[in-house]
Order: structure tokens, then C-alpha cells, then sequence
């Protein structure tokens, strides 16, 4: 199995910044892509950015131009910088990654970290 540990979360001011971060560990032979989805009190979870291996990268229309996701894949790390941050962008943020263990594809969710964005 693959274990996905995140940390970074935490309560800020609108038009603040946070960085999260997501460490994987396990019998990793290599990654698909790791990536940030985040769930709203009442909302569904919703991506907000991906990585691949390679370095492309997707993001939720509403973040794009204030987050940016990063990875190292040596360290099986992602990041996700977020800037400008909103009351809306509130939720619990989770590290999603799918990775390729042995001759199995596998995709992990972590616990999850929360941000709150006061306005």
C-alpha cells in the first residue's frame, strides 16, 4: 500500500498564503500523478490541481492563476502553493496520488488537512 501524509493546513486571512505539502511512502516502483482535491462542508470533493510524472499540470478553474502545484518525484513529494486565498477556498484539503506498486496500480488518499480562510 502507498501512505500519503499531508501537512501545511491551517488558518489565514483572505488574500493570504499557505503551502501544503504531501509526502507518499510505501513499496513505490513509480508515479502516475499525485494531486490536491478539497471537500466544502455540504459539497462534493472537487479536484483543484494535478501533477503528472512528466510535470503537466491541471487545474479547477477557480484556482488557476492563484494556485500552483509542483512535485519531486525523487523525494515522492507534491506541493500545492495558494495565493490570494478566498473565504470559498475553505474546505479540507486531500493529497490523492496513482502510483504503481509492483505490477498493481494503486490510488491513495490521505487523511486530509484543513484550511479556513477568514474573511
Amino acid at each position: 500500500q502507498v501512505l500519503l501524509v499531508e501537512s501545511g493546513g491551517g488558518l489565514v486571512q483572505a488574500g493570504g498564503s499557505l503551502r501544503l505539502s504531501c509526502a507518499a511512502s510505501g513499496s513505490i516502483s513509480s508515479i502516475n500523478n499525485m494531486g490536491w482535491y478539497r471537500q466544502a462542508p455540504g459539497k462534493q470533493r472537487e479536484l483543484v490541481a494535478d501533477i503528472t510524472s512528466g510535470g503537466f499540470t491541471n487545474y479547477a478553474d477557480s484556482v488557476k492563476g492563484r494556485f500552483a502545484i509542483s512535485g519531486d518525484n525523487d523525494k515522492k513529494m507534491v506541493y500545492l502553493q495558494m495565493n490570494s486565498l478566498k473565504p470559498e477556498d475553505t474546505a479540507v484539503y486531500y493529497c490523492n496520488g496513482k502510483f504503481r506498486v509492483w505490477a498493481r496500480e494503486i490510488i491513495s488518499w490521505g487523511q486530509g488537512t484543513q484550511v479556513t480562510v477568514s474573511s
